[in-house]
């Protein structure tokens, strides 16, 4: 009998191959382990995703530069466009750019209220807020709020640092007669503070009070105008410079220059007076400035004023000037202390807020009259001069 045929020297049958059997032989082969092989297929798999994201990328590419040939291809063609078109399109004519400059828009908006007591004869002026004001980047606005019929009389608001959106909330009055609200006109100046030049102004409201009901309250937003020329400004300014030290009470008044003053006058010297709870208490004056509108001082003062008294002190510098008639007059003077307002207000508290440090500012010299009404002063009666 035969025997059977031998499984393995059978012959393969036709149509079929031995590579399924090749790779399992070639992987019991390599004497690697199977976490290596996980390892490679892994790095296969990320190197192929990676080829397929540089692929999609460099398509993305391509089509950016195909979109910016065609843009540059649309500009260079507006050359052969019509000249009306091309002055719309590239640059408006010099007209339209002056009367846009022009436009009230551009220098913001101001809300604020008005209501009329009949009682007191008072006008009351509520500044609410201020929007969209015109500056180069941030300012730090800060608004003055006055009336034609009381001439010298203003009232300033906190600065607001950093913002062209203000938020004043702050209320005013002002004494008008119901005879004299018909040509009374209320002005705001909005103007950008700087401690060290001169405050550029932002914009402008004036308001006649005749237009208006004084049996109603009115509270409304109103368009700024561009700013127009203050005649408070030609009296003139003050520099000084103020510091305190809490712990020996010393406080040093820096009285440093003066500008814009009138050229008529032959000299001009400044006054440093301290008031206490209202009456005069100590006084000291610089030396004489002749010929000039602009003079330099640079004169240091320092005063004795405890820490418990320095709320109940005014500090107040007056410049005084001769005239042609060699009779010495008040120019104009500044108020600082607590009872102050405006930017004097704030001077002060910054002298209080930095101890030890010297803060110096310009400040615009009131008239005196208005000084002296503040602080409740009785004017002294004057003996007539002699005549030879």
């Amino acid at each position: 009998m035969g025997r059977p045929p031998d499984p393995q020297s059978a012959p393969t049958p036709a149509g079929t191959t031995a590579m399924p059997e090749l790779i399992p032989d070639l992987v019991s082969k390599i004497p690697w382990p199977h976490w290596a092989f996980i390892v490679a297929a892994l790095g296969a798999g990320i190197l192929a995703v990676s080829c397929l994201f540089c692929a999609i990328c460099c398509c993305c590419q391509r089509r950016r530069r195909r979109r910016k040939k065609l843009q540059d291809k649309e500009v260079m063609s507006l050359g052969s466009a019509r000249s009306s078109t091309t002055t719309h399109l590239v640059q408006p004519d010099v007209e339209n750019l002056e009367s846009s400059l022009g436009d009230p828009r551009q220098w913001g908006r101001m809300q604020l209220s008005l209501e009329y007591n009949f009682g007191s004869q008072e006008i009351r002026v509520g500044l609410k807020q201020a929007a969209d004001l015109r500056a180069e980047g941030t300012a730090d606005p800060y608004a003055r709020v006055s009336v034609s019929t009381q001439a010298g009389r203003r009232h300033e608001t906190k600065v607001h640092h950093g913002t062209l959106c203000p938020m004043f909330e702050e209320t005013f009055s002002f004494h008008v007669p119901l005879a004299e609200l018909p040509s009374a006109t209320l002005q705001v100046q909005v103007l950008d503070f700087n401690r060290f030049s001169e405050h550029k102004p932002l914009g402008e409201l004036c308001l006649p009070l005749g237009t208006l009901d004084p049996q109603h309250v009115v509270e409304c937003w109103y368009q700024l105008g561009p700013p127009g020329t203050n005649e408070a400004e030609q009296m003139g300014e003050l520099c000084l410079s103020l510091r305190y030290v809490p712990s020996s009470g010393y406080l040093t008044v820096v009285v440093l220059e003066a500008r814009g003053l009138s050229p008529e006058l032959a000299e001009s010297y400044v006054k440093v007076q301290l008031m206490l709870n209202q009456k005069k208490w100590k006084k000291k004056k610089t030396s004489s400035k002749k010929g000039t509108t602009a003079p330099y001082f640079n004169e240091a003062f320092t005063f004795l004023v405890p820490f418990s008294q320095v709320q109940s002190v005014d500090l107040v510098l007056a410049i005084w000037a001769r005239g042609l008639q060699l009779r010495a007059e008040p120019l104009g003077k500044v108020l600082l202390g607590p009872r102050a307002s405006g930017q004097p207000l704030q001077h002060w508290a910054d002298m209080l807020a930095h101890a030890r440090r010297p803060i110096a500012q310009w400040h615009r010299l009131q008239p005196a009259k208005e000084v002296d009404r503040i602080l409740a002063l009785q004017p002294r009666l004057r003996l007539p001069v002699p005549r030879p």
